[in-house]
């Protein structure tokens, strides 16, 4: 006699929150928002193209300007993607398999440049290297007046988009060698092999998909940066992709979209050679481990901890805190070149910028647009994540489909995403008429589909942790998806949720790679604000604004790590 239970009735949607009908629509709805910007883009490069009007083509293509910021940004991005690399692996190695003490503190430290706009990040380093420096000018140590800054240059913008970006090869790569089985690790110690032999045979094998992926991410998120390059690289006159298209844009308007359009092309299509580079590399590393892991392995320190501490610290002291506390000192003082004293200390320069009606304003739409995407995506997270989460039947093909959709636009540069944003919002929406162009709608949509991706993650983590014999018992006593998405799914995948909904709002709050080409005027962003004044020759008042918008960033960071204390491990990136 044979037993046929529930999940032997239904193999297929046991666990699947929407139907098989319903997992077409969701990539439906997934695709038109992340996708129609990106496809948008290429048909107003292509479409013209096909019909023989090769005039912009030929235009963008010839010009000189085109290959020199071209090789700039391969050069800059290629070079900032190795400082990131030499940073963020030794610390990922350090947090992820060893007995150092301090490691979240660590941790959030490292991970902060990433959560800190680059325009502040560069505004740092230039308080920090100038002849006025705060810090360097008292010791001796800063350039002689009159001559310029050395991060205006191609190794400034590596230095500073290097450290900015070591964080994501950090995560990357923390991620793989805590995946590391501590039963193999304890196999090669037991034979007799020592700390770096385990290291060089055993752990980093294991580890180059991590390393790759986050080598990867740096390239990209190099190659698409705006607020470096526009702060260090345009008075230095070394041009990139990002600048190119801002300076075109904002100097001739909708007018070039045609030839800015080929230039975000470009800039897309490197980018997504570094990712096809990525997977190819990812394919041909058999880095698979055969059966389940143990917990993470730790390779004790011994003697050499005490050191190892005092070099990392050191290290933070010297690529956070000390351009940081330049950045502090010049909002402090009264007029800029002046050593931070009790007789030249004074907070006029924070009275006075957050007087400022445009700043009032910038803070109003940065916190009304990065609440609103947070709280959108935060709502749309837990049932696409759900649904993605069930990968069995027929639907799996479409899900993986969707999983790819949601990643393109945060694998993009932000500016090619800004650029299809204007293509597609140019002109009213069709059957309502209305326009977006020019309004905090196109911001909006932009921040919609760039951090989607983001906001999935911890809740995909999440539903992947969910035991299907909830929802089953739910489905056999007659309750609805809605029902158990409700009662069920909801509740146990929230805080997830909200976690990645925070990551999406720090996130966006200073964004503004995406805003500098999308903002018009009454429209501003405190990343938009903070850059303007700081072009506007205001570097105290830029100075000043950077350092409240950084309180504004770690206080929330705070907030958040107190709420990862009941969260499963990895939903907050600073927390172990």
């Amino acid at each position: 006699m044979s037993v046929t239970t529930l999940s032997d009735r239904q193999p297929a949607r046991t666990a699947g929150l929407i139907p098989r009908p319903g997992i077409p629509l969701l990539m439906a709805l997934v695709g038109l928002v992340v996708l129609l910007p990106v496809l948008r883009l290429a048909w107003e490069v292509a479409g013209p193209a096909l019909a023989g009007d090769l005039k912009a083509l030929t235009r963008v293509l010839n010009a000189p300007m085109t290959w020199r910021a071209t090789g700039n940004s391969l050069a800059i991005a290629g070079g900032a993607t190795l400082v990131a690399a030499l940073l963020g692996g030794p610390f990922a190695l350090l947090a992820g398999l060893t007995d150092l003490r301090g490691k979240t503190a660590l941790s959030f430290c490292l991970i902060l440049p990433l959560m800190i706009p680059p325009q502040i990040v560069a505004l740092s380093w230039i308080h920090l290297t100038g002849a006025g420096s705060p810090l360097l000018k008292p010791l001796g140590l800063a350039p002689p007046p009159g001559t310029p800054n050395p991060v205006y240059s191609s190794a400034g913008m590596i230095l500073v988009m290097g450290i900015e970006h070591a964080p994501l090869v950090f995560l990357a790569l923390r991620a793989a060698f805590r995946a590391v089985p501590r039963d193999l690790v304890e196999a090669a110690q037991a034979s007799g092999a020592r700390r770096w032999r385990v290291l060089r045979t055993v752990v980093l094998p294991l580890s180059l998909p991590g390393l790759a992926a986050g080598v990867a991410l740096a390239f990209v998120a190099a190659l698409g940066n705006f607020g470096v390059p526009a702060l260090l690289g345009i008075p230095a006159g070394v041009p990139v992709l990002p600048t190119l298209i801002y300076r075109r844009l904002s100097g001739f308007g909708p007018s070039v979209l045609p030839e800015v359009a080929v230039l975000a092309v470009l800039i897309g299509a490197i980018a997504c050679v570094g990712i096809a580079a990525q997977l190819v590399l990812q394919a041909r590393i058999d880095a698979r481990v055969i059966g389940g892991s143990a917990p993470t392995a730790v390779l004790p320190l011994g003697r050499a901890r005490r050191p190892l501490e005092l070099l990392c610290w050191t290290v933070v002291a010297l690529v956070l805190a000390a351009p940081l506390a330049a950045l502090v000192s010049t909002s402090l003082v009264r007029v800029y070149g002046l050593p931070l004293g009790a007789e030249t200390a004074t907070l006029a320069h924070y009275a006075t910028v957050l007087g400022l009606d445009q700043v009032g304003r910038a803070f109003a739409n940065s916190l009304l647009l990065s609440g609103v995407a947070a709280l959108v995506l935060t709502a749309a997270a837990i049932p696409i994540a759900h649904a993605m989460a069930d990968r069995r039947g027929a639907g799996s093909r479409f899900v993986r489909a969707v999983g790819v959709l949601v990643e393109l636009p945060n694998a993009v540069p932000g500016v090619v995403l800004a650029i299809g944003c204007i293509l597609v919002f140019l002109k009213p929406l069709p059957l309502l008429g209305i326009s977006l162009y020019g309004s905090l709608g196109i911001i909006l949509a932009a921040y919609l589909a760039r951090f989607l991706s983001l906001a999935l993650r911890p809740a995909q983590a999440a539903c992947v942790a969910l035991d299907p014999a909830m929802e089953e018992a739910a489905r056999a006593c007659g309750a609805g998806r809605l029902r158990r998405l409700r009662t069920i799914v909801a509740p146990l995948v929230a805080p997830a949720a909200a976690a990645g909904g925070v990551l999406v709002f720090l996130t966006a709050f200073n964004e503004l790679t995406v805003s500098i080409l999308l903002w018009s005027q009454g429209r501003e962003t405190i990343g938009v604000v903070v850059y303007a004044l700081e072009e506007g020759g205001s570097p105290t008042l830029a100075a000043a604004l950077s350092t409240v918008t950084i309180g504004v960033v770690v206080a929330v960071m705070l907030a958040v790590g107190r709420l990862g204390r009941r969260l499963p491990p990895g939903i907050i990136p600073w927390r172990g």
